[in-house]
């Protein structure tokens, strides 16, 4: 089908499915807003998204605890996904899609996604820590729990299932993204929270921000884990979670509106108040 037959299918003038273009619109909406948020903002907004992804940690533990099944607490997760949905926090790793595309479309610049990631990151992991000190605190029932679940990742060993376990933990988030920004509709939006919660938390899969909690709690518990370890195994889950969701995910996702792209990147060319507005 041509790109004319589909305008003239559709209700607008874009060369692809109407939803398509509608979902491309809010994404670089959304990627160009949380690309022009100052220091403090992005601080704070990752802050609280790793106290909110804190009360998934919570739930998952108290339902391991009592049913030593990983796959009903990965269930129980949810909720800290559902927290930062309607707190509208964010993690580090639901920035690999919709700035990334602000950036590609010339709707914000590398610089300003770099202080994005870098800060989201850093405030991620400060918030995880101090909710974490105080679950650690509350219920020391689940201390062997916490040791239990933090050792599954900084005794697995460097090789092909973990380099593939941070991939698919990384892709699985950018995705649960994505769906959220495809629809309009809050419970469908709440839907693709709990589901990406059971996937990533339920198969044990590797997340550098969800499961740096569960090692922090079990450092502070008393386990025999250092940060040296931890940092070990951050380092290389990091760099496949940004590959994961920014090969299998963010770059597919480009290549499928690549007219729409183009489109936007020519109109930002001649646009040059928008050109100053992304240079400050």
């Amino acid at each position: 089908m041509t790109d004319d037959r589909r305008r003239e299918l559709g209700s607008s003038d874009a060369p692809v499915e109407d939803e398509l273009a509608e979902s491309f619109d809010a994404t670089l909406e959304e990627g160009a807003e949380r690309l022009q948020r100052t220091t403090r903002a992005v601080l704070i907004t990752g802050f609280f998204g790793g106290l909110e992804v804190g009360l998934g940690v919570m739930a998952y533990l108290a339902v391991l605890t009592e049913t030593d099944s990983h796959l009903l607490a990965g269930l129980a997760f949810g909720i800290g996904f559902i927290a930062l949905h309607l707190a509208h926090s964010e993690l580090f790793t639901e920035n690999f899609l919709m700035p990334v595309a602000a950036v590609v479309a010339r709707e914000g610049t590398v610089l300003q996604l770099v202080k994005l990631w870098g800060g989201t990151l850093l405030a991620n992991l400060a918030g995880g820590w101090l909710f974490m000190w105080l679950v650690v605190q509350a219920f020391p029932q689940w201390h062997a729990t916490l040791a239990e679940s933090a050792r599954h990742f900084t005794d697995a060993p460097f090789g092909l299932q973990s380099i593939v376990l941070a991939v698919l933990g990384g892709s699985t988030i950018t995705l649960m993204t994505r769906m959220q920004q495809g629809t309009d509709s809050d419970p469908a939006k709440l839907v693709a929270a709990v589901a990406g919660g059971f996937l990533l938390a339920g198969l044990q899969l590797f997340h550098s921000i969800l499961d740096s909690l569960l090692v922090f709690g079990a450092i502070q518990a008393g386990e025999d884990i250092t940060y040296g370890q931890w940092l070990g195994w951050f380092g290389y889950t990091l760099l496949f979670n940004v590959l994961g969701g920014l090969v299998l995910v963010t770059a597919l996702r480009l290549l499928r509106t690549k007219e729409l792209m183009e489109d936007r990147r020519r109109r930002s060319q001649d646009d040059p108040e928008r050109a100053d507005h992304e240079q400050d």
